[in-house]
């Protein structure tokens, strides 16, 4: 490792620097190696340093503690990601309170094409663990390079993984500890095979216990790091529905599988979809086309035969040809593109509707199914 990677990671380890902190000072002085070198009296005109953490930084045996996990990642063959460098992973660069600085052990793409988390309740139903296993299983038969990215915990998190490795896919668990460690233990073996097939990543360094708010922040790389974080049952409390209001404030996709109102454990996904902070999902290609992913392949389920669309109405046939060349139309732009009011419009949308060839989707929009 380079003396660079020593300022870099000795930044993180100065007592009062956070992410947000660390990223201002980074841009005020230019880089992490200034940080260090730069005098008390400029470093305290900074907004959000002051006198008593500028003197904080200059007395700090931070660079002692940053050679000794340098020395532990040279050991164990660690990829140490700082937030400036190119194979930092770029959604979560994005973030505003992304980790200055990243450990991980594995062979997973972290800037994959495509990327989601899936999280959700540690005590997992049935029904719950179906969900996952169904989902990952027929999203792997169209996207083999998908990755899959969860927190290692008990419950849907563990599924997730494991349904991952079962089908050949990529799998990252983002940990709430060092990675001279591994909480839960029960995990260990699924963990060692991820390495092979994925990974393990934290910003947490060596000697780092599994601590409760170790937990909660490590869920903003959960939701940073992914295209959209899915809850898959949840109650109305709990660590998910943590990562599904940060991925949300991300400005990220969040989905969520409904349940029962009866079910306890449905109750959480059951009510971020009420207040509109996930979309509602049921399978693999809601996801799909919620998402807008192009589908080279076929999509899931039986193959069916393309074939010439002809109806006795002529303006039901205009409908379908315009929806075909413009794939996605307002039910207003349809109106004026085949000069028909609305209200005649409307009757021959339900009728393709019915008929399984128009399809509805949200702000009163229509493509063919």
């Amino acid at each position: 490792m380079t003396n660079q990677n020593l300022y870099q990671i000795g930044l993180t380890m100065i007592n009062g620097i956070g992410d947000i902190l660390g990223r201002q000072l980074l841009q005020a002085v230019g880089s992490a190696e200034a940080v260090f070198t730069e005098k008390p009296r400029i470093l305290e005109k900074i907004p959000g340093i002051g006198q008593a953490l500028a003197n904080e930084i200059s007395q700090s045996d931070a660079l002692k503690r940053a050679e000794k996990e340098i020395a532990f990642i040279e050991k164990n063959k660690l990829s140490c990601f700082f937030l400036t460098d190119k194979d930092y992973p770029v959604r979560l660069r994005e973030c505003t309170d992304a980790p200055l600085v990243l450990y991980f052990k594995g062979k997973a793409d972290l800037n994959a094409k495509r990327i989601i988390s899936i999280v959700g309740t540690r005590k997992a139903s049935n029904y719950g663990r179906e969900l996952t296993e169904k989902l990952i299983s027929d999203l792997s038969v169209i996207f083999p390079d998908l990755l899959i990215v969860s927190g290692l915990a008990y419950g849907i998190d563990i599924i997730g993984h494991r349904s991952a490795l079962k089908n050949q896919l990529p799998t990252v668990g983002v940990l709430a500890h060092g990675l001279d460690r591994l909480y839960p233990p029960s995990h260990r073996s699924t963990a060692v095979e991820m390495l092979e097939q994925g990974g393990l990543l934290t910003d947490f360094p060596s000697g780092t216990n599994p601590d409760k708010p170790n937990f909660i922040k490590r869920n903003r790389i959960i939701a940073g790091l992914a295209d959209t974080t899915i809850i898959i049952e949840s109650a109305n409390r709990g660590g998910s529905l943590i990562t599904a209001d940060i991925a949300f404030s991300y400005g990220r996709d969040v989905f969520a599988f409904p349940g029962r109102t009866t079910d306890a454990l449905s109750e959480g996904c059951n009510r971020i979809i009420r207040q509109n902070k996930a979309g509602l999902i049921t399978c693999a290609n809601d996801l799909i086309e919620a998402l807008s992913w192009d589908v080279q392949e076929k999509k899931i389920g039986p193959p069916v035969q393309a074939k010439l669309f002809f109806h006795e109405n002529e303006e039901i046939n205009r409908i379908y040809n315009l929806l075909k060349e413009k794939t996605e139309l307002h039910i207003n732009e349809l109106s004026a593109e085949l000069g028909l009011p609305v209200f005649k419009l409307s009757p021959l949308l339900f009728e393709l509707e019915m008929d399984g060839i128009v399809k509805t989707i949200p702000g009163n929009r229509y493509r063919l199914a």
